[in-house]
């Protein structure tokens, strides 16, 4: 795949245990939920070291005074993909408990393979805010690039997407159809099957975060 300055794919030892759990087949509803959580959380560490806006506050120790350096209120939102975006907002809430939530549904056309908006509920001022835009996984790349421009109609000028599993499909339309947004990505697949489905993949992410089809 092409190289983009504007995607990072993680290297990292922990992530990729996880992951290897996560795509066991065996791997039960309960624990594929909690390491959707898990690898969200370290996800959201590495992608977060920069760009989050920060405020100077007095801190007074046992001893004394000093400044400190905080993450300013309400200054962070999380977005998932409807629905199984929402499997990741809790691994973000560990990090940023009092970020704000909106949500996007999208559904996926099974002969087009596009996606369908169904549903959009933003948080009040989500224009400002630092938005993370989040989904399990990042296949063809249509669901990501309209959420993308969708938060984009409403203002939205920071943006940074999350997925746990990309394709190069995926990965690489939504580099080149938003540029200005930063792609995270914890391991990159080798290919999309012809019913869109990322090989190797884990399935259908919702399906087993949820037990429901």
């Amino acid at each position: 795949m092409k190289q983009y300055e504007n995607v990072v794919v993680f290297d990292h030892p922990l992530i990729k245990h996880k992951i290897a759990i996560l795509r066991d087949e065996k791997t039960s509803m309960k624990e594929f939920r909690e390491l959707v959580e898990e690898i969200t959380t370290l996800m959201t560490f590495e992608s977060l070291k920069e760009g989050v806006p920060t405020v100077e506050k007095q801190v007074k120790t046992p001893l004394e005074t000093c400044v400190q350096q905080v993450v300013e209120d309400n200054a962070v939102a999380v977005v998932p993909i409807l629905r199984a975006g929402l499997g990741m907002v809790n691994g973000v809430h560990r990090l940023f408990p009092l970020a704000k939530v909106g949500h996007i549904g999208m559904y996926r056309d099974e002969e087009t393979l596009e996606p369908k908006p169904y549903y959009c509920k933003l948080p009040d001022g989500i224009e400002e805010k630092l938005v993370l835009l989040v989904d399990p996984m990042l296949a063809t790349g249509g669901s990501a690039c309209d959420a993308i421009q969708l938060l984009k109609e409403r203002g939205c000028k920071n943006i940074k997407f999350m997925a746990i599993i990309g394709a190069p499909e995926g990965v690489s339309r939504v580099a080149e159809s938003h540029p200005d947004v930063e792609i995270y990505v914890s391991t990159l697949d080798r290919c999309l099957n012809d019913k869109g489905y990322i090989l190797p993949g884990l399935g259908d992410a919702g399906d087993r975060l949820f037990g429901t089809k």
